[in-house]
């Protein structure tokens, strides 16, 4: 039999400060700014990249020629103890954007890393995944451009 005598205490986490959350959405726009820059209106033609980038307010795209990565910030809008997750996914083809009009095969999902932030920051780490490695804005930027390289690699030897 169950003692009864105990009362049952549940630990809720707090839910996050204006000041955490804040830090967090800081460092989401630096991730943001760093694989996608907000682009300024110019009349001059660009120059095409090898990597287009399109942002989103709370995303961006990298597409390159037959391979793409993404990455989507679920900030939590509920009054949750938790500040949200961002989604880093890598793609196999061409994805589609909400509002393009041009027509696509799609794009098959090669990779996903999900990463939380910490809660509070570790000695400049701000995130971590699933796995438990945590990462800096920084080195979470150099993540994105190394899941690229190697999936820009794996698409060319598709195509030779």
């Amino acid at each position: 039999m169950p003692d009864s005598s105990k009362p049952k205490t549940t630990q809720r986490k707090p839910a996050p400060t204006y000041k955490e959350k804040g830090a967090v959405q800081r460092s989401v726009t630096a991730l943001l700014d760093e694989l996608a820059p907000e682009r300024s209106l110019t009349r001059a033609e660009r120059i095409p990249e090898a990597l287009e980038a399109h942002r989103s307010p709370n995303g961006c795209v990298l597409q390159g020629p037959g391979y793409a990565l993404s990455l989507s910030w679920f900030g939590d809008e509920s009054k949750g103890a938790t500040l949200g997750e961002l989604h880093i996914m890598v793609w196999s083809g061409t994805v589609a954007r909400r509002g393009a009009t041009r027509h696509t095969k799609g794009a098959k999902l090669v990779s996903e890393l999900t990463l939380k932030p910490i809660e509070p920051p570790e000695g400049g780490n701000i995130w971590r995944a699933t796995d438990g490695v945590e990462y800096s804005t920084e080195s979470l930027v150099a993540k994105c451009f190394e899941m690229l390289r190697e999936q820009a690699g794996e698409s060319e030897e598709r195509e030779t």
